[in-house]
């Protein structure tokens, strides 16, 4: 089965540039009602983990919301609202002053709390069985995954499959850290959770991405472009190749093929541009960045990977950057270890340190400093 990519180079956030850009998108895909009918309760689904300026690419930005938002509207589409369960504050907190906040008020389009949910049973999910998803995703009939190109402490990459991970409501996040500790774990849980909401609609904003110590204290980079498709592996795997990473080192990638969920190899992507279908080998060519900054080390498959006990001392780990802590504590908040990994052992004036026999590797600190003091190894 063939999935289709939507490329759109694009390099500016100027609000009327994206909303052109978007609208191609949408024709390109069939039009809004070929995804969505005009009866059903839309959710807009953006990555919104923490608080922070727009500039440094680490929310989707407003201007890519508002687009659709704008698109959805003209469209005579009446019920739709906009949320995320972020790491950090609640989605209104985190919109206010980036924007977003503004231009959903001017297109009427209500913020959800994304605070209060319930477990949601999912018997046919391969290792995730129940999901506490929020209140609004629950209620949604149609939802817009609206995520960010970025670089991932665990996956690797962050884009159109782990941006689902926001209907997860508020603690429960942490607690899913705790149970599916490992970068493989994660991500069969994580197609679980994409084959239980199956989002109707995938964008990412790669006008300016992340690139580095992602997915919050990263580098913004150019990339200039705009992907959509109704496949998030697809997506994903797109974005892989833009960047010179091969898909397949990419768990979600690789477990969102095998649960069904979409595909990632290159025979089975078409790619669109608004001048016409191209080749994913003119589109590397084209709009590639070689220089981007991701992991794109081979990791260990043999058996020393199962000597836990060995292989502690090779995996990656966080560290602080002493220099640039702060010693606001969020670390140590984000922790979702009992009895904490990361703790102000030597006093709230001295950096949190790290106790890697409790460290599970879920980078949660990482993904939380505001601070980009937490680095990995």
């Amino acid at each position: 089965m063939e999935s289709v990519v939507v490329l759109l180079p694009c390099d500016s956030y100027v609000e009327e540039t994206v909303y052109r850009k978007i609208k191609t998108g949408i024709e390109l895909l069939g039009g809004w009602e070929h995804l969505i009918r005009k009866d059903e309760k839309i959710l807009l689904k953006p990555n919104l983990v923490r608080k922070a300026e727009v500039e440094r690419a680490v929310i989707t930005h407003p201007a890519v919301v508002g687009a659709v938002a704008r698109l959805l509207r003209e469209e005579g589409y009446e019920k739709i609202g906009c949320g995320d369960s972020c790491g950090v504050g609640s989605a209104l907190k985190v919109m206010e002053g980036t924007g977003m906040d503004t231009v959903l008020e001017k297109y009427k389009i209500q913020v959800e709390d994304f605070s209060q949910g319930s477990i949601i049973e999912y018997p046919e999910g391969k290792i995730g069985k129940e999901f506490f998803m929020a209140r609004p995703v629950q209620e949604a009939d149609a939802l817009i995954n609206m995520c960010k190109m970025k670089t991932h402490a665990l996956e690797r990459i962050t884009g159109g499959v782990k941006n689902l991970y926001g209907c997860i409501s508020g603690l429960h996040k942490a607690q899913g850290h705790t149970k599916y500790s490992n970068a493989d774990s994660f991500a069969r849980m994580l197609v679980d959770l994409n084959q239980k909401i199956r989002p109707r609609l995938c964008i990412m904003d790669g006008i300016v991405a992340m690139e580095g110590n992602g997915p919050t204290s990263g580098d913004p980079v150019p990339m200039n472009l705009i992907l959509m498709s109704r496949d998030p592996v697809a997506l994903d795997s797109v974005f892989c190749r833009l960047v010179h990473l091969n898909p397949e080192m990419v768990p979600t990638n690789i477990y969102g093929e095998k649960m069904g969920l979409g595909t990632w190899k290159e025979e089975n992507i078409r790619i669109f541009t608004s001048d016409g279908e191209i080749t994913m080998e003119q589109m590397v060519k084209t709009y590639g960045n070689p220089d981007y900054r991701v992991d794109r080390r081979k990791q260990r498959k043999n058996i020393w990977n199962k000597l836990d006990f060995v292989m502690k001392h090779f995996q990656k780990k966080p560290y602080v950057d002493t220099q640039l802590c702060k010693k606001c504590g969020i670390c140590v908040e984000a922790c979702p270890v009992e009895g904490k990994a990361i703790s102000f052992q030597n006093g709230r004036k001295q950096p949190p340190v790290y106790d890697y026999k409790k460290c599970i590797r879920c980078f949660c600190c990482q993904e939380m400093c505001p601070h980009k003091a937490i680095k990995v190894k």
